[in-house]
């Protein structure tokens, strides 16, 4: 079983609180708009990481982190990607990619709205943790964490900062 902490759009903010929670899961992902890679540094000195570059992101961040991060996770494919939209809106990067292979996770950053849906016509879950910088148009930081177990995934929650 792996325990995965999913977050995005830290826009160079991270603390204490989040890495209370990086320091519980056996993986991170990080759905981009990263902002300073002292953020992803942090995260690296505990955890393995998986992440991709968002638009707010430069040079350096892409030349370290992919736009599309496409693996596995036990049993369970898992592609990640800051922005790509949701069921059934995928946008044109995106959905002849989902249509032809899709995976059974599909994750996005970059709308700042926590979203867990499924798409029943793909067979897929679509994941946006919302964003947890301080940095944006929310009202209250968010991630996701979960269980991957072989092909099942369960124990979802939304974890949840005060109000910024």
């Amino acid at each position: 079983m792996t325990k995965i902490l999913l977050l995005s759009d830290t826009h160079s903010y991270i603390d204490d609180a989040i890495l209370k929670y990086v320091k519980q899961a056996d993986e991170v992902w990080h759905a981009g708009d990263i902002g300073d890679l002292s953020v992803t540094d942090a995260i690296k000195d505990l955890k393995p990481l998986r992440a991709v570059y968002g638009n707010i992101d430069n040079a350096e961040a892409r030349a370290e982190f992919p736009e599309h991060n496409r693996f596995m996770c036990e049993n369970v494919d898992v592609w990640m990607t800051h922005i790509g939209g949701y069921p059934p809106k995928y946008n044109m990067r995106t959905r002849d990619l989902i249509k032809d292979n899709p995976p059974r996770i599909f994750i996005c950053g970059h709308s700042h709205i926590l979203k867990v849906m499924p798409d029943k016509r793909y067979n897929l879950i679509h994941m946006n943790p919302g964003a947890v910088g301080k940095h944006g148009f929310h009202k209250i930081r968010t991630m996701l964490r979960f269980t991957i177990d072989g092909h099942q995934i369960d124990n979802l929650e939304v974890i949840e900062f005060p109000k910024r």
